[in-house]
């Protein structure tokens, strides 16, 4: 039940996103560069914040956590070879689902979620458990968007983006136990990062705005998509990785955060690519207003 209301009260922020874009405070222009500053910005000291509190968090389970986040999007790039076949005999569509298969929107929304159900350490671990995604969108995840079998576009720049630094320095302040930091360093690190979650929230209501009714409706291909990226996915893994005999609190954040929404990332390949933005689109919006309801499922089993 109480996750339940935790997820009540983050759909009440994109419905005032929504309403608040409506009456138009905000606008397409003005959500683009917020989502910037949540992406560079807020986001990363989020990360930091995790490590900031009075207790930092169990280092032991660095290892886990990287062992687990790896195995994880090793069987989802199997996932997303293969079962779109089953879902499209649209050759040209099949890497667009089997993108939104493998790829959650773990860095704008999976951090915000986790920090609410979990709490504040817990974005620390749900770092670590993202090295893996973000390690391979820029490969795997392009050549999915583009139907493509190169690996030409992978740019090693991704590995200094804002997000990877602040994982970065986050292992290394929880590996060295690096505690008691000066309150000037550390509180404007937390109330910074601590706005991620309502603007967050806020750039996705106001985002869904935009979208015409049709693109709201989907199809079933769509339908069936983001029920294997909401519930089917994350409810088969939690089950192999317990019965693997992982960390329940890792499998446990690991399950919230591969049952993300479908990652932004995907919309922004297939403009750059050139390819046709509006299955993501429809794959993105439907599965991001489902998360509302299926997430707090997820979380029964942790009970």
């Amino acid at each position: 039940m109480e996750n339940m209301q935790v997820m009540i009260i983050l759909f009440a922020i994109v419905i005032l996103g929504y309403v608040i874009s409506k009456l138009g405070y905000m606008n397409e222009a003005f959500d683009r560069k917020l989502s910037s500053i949540v992406i560079d910005i807020t986001c990363p000291l989020l990360v930091l914040a995790s490590t900031m509190g009075r207790e930092l968090p169990d280092r032991s389970l660095i290892l886990p956590l990287l062992g687990i986040g790896t195995l994880t999007y090793l069987l989802l790039t199997v996932v997303a070879l293969y079962v779109p076949r089953l879902i499209s005999k649209n050759t040209d569509n099949q890497g667009i689902y089997g993108f939104a298969m493998m790829y959650g929107n773990v860095g704008f929304i999976g951090y915000p979620v986790v920090a609410s159900i979990f709490g504040p350490k817990a974005v620390f671990y749900a770092a670590i458990l993202n090295i893996p995604n973000t390690l391979t969108v820029f490969t795997i995840g392009v050549l999915l968007i583009k139907g493509s079998h190169r690996l030409r576009d992978f740019n090693p720049r991704i590995l200094f983006t804002p997000a990877m630094i602040a994982s970065y320095l986050a292992i290394i302040i929880v590996a060295l136990r690096i505690a008691n930091m000066p309150k000037f360093i550390t509180e404007p690190i937390t109330l910074v990062g601590n706005i991620t979650v309502p603007v967050s929230l806020l750039v996705i209501g106001s985002s869904i705005s935009r979208l015409s009714l049709r693109k709201m409706m989907g199809s079933p291909a769509i339908y069936v998509t983001a029920a294997m990226r909401l519930m089917i996915i994350p409810v088969s893994f939690y089950f192999i990785f317990i019965t693997l005999g992982f960390n329940p609190q890792v499998v446990a954040i690991n399950t919230v955060l591969i049952a993300m929404p479908v990652a932004s990332f995907g919309t922004m390949f297939t403009l750059k690519y050139g390819r046709d933005a509006s299955l993501m689109t429809e794959l993105t919006f439907v599965s991001t207003a489902a998360a509302m309801i299926s997430i707090p499922l997820i979380t029964l089993l942790f009970k």
